[in-house]
């Protein structure tokens, strides 16, 4: 089924993952719209699409750094990640 391209199961994972969240926030956004911005530590108005954004490249980051600096385990940059996720949107 991945064979078309260089695929693997975690890569799909990952991208049912990024669209389920996408998917999620549609209908939080069709349930209550409006999605009030937020102003954040960083002093952004931000929105939950802003959010979702940097809670998604920040965590490619995190990645990144791990890999490149640490190598595996890849536990680790996960927590960091999750954790980034939950602040970006508590209080970002």
């Amino acid at each position: 089924m991945l064979g078309w391209m260089a695929w693997t199961w975690p890569t799909a994972l990952l991208f049912v993952g990024i669209f389920s969240a996408i998917g999620f926030l549609t209908v939080v956004e069709l349930k209550y719209p409006g999605g009030h911005a937020r102003k954040g530590v960083l002093g952004l108005e931000t929105t939950r699409g802003d959010r979702l954004f940097m809670t998604l490249l920040g965590t490619a980051y995190i990645f990144l750094a791990w890999l490149g600096l640490m190598g595996e385990p890849l536990w680790w940059p996960l927590a960091l990640s999750i954790g980034w996720g939950v602040f970006c949107f508590w209080k970002v």
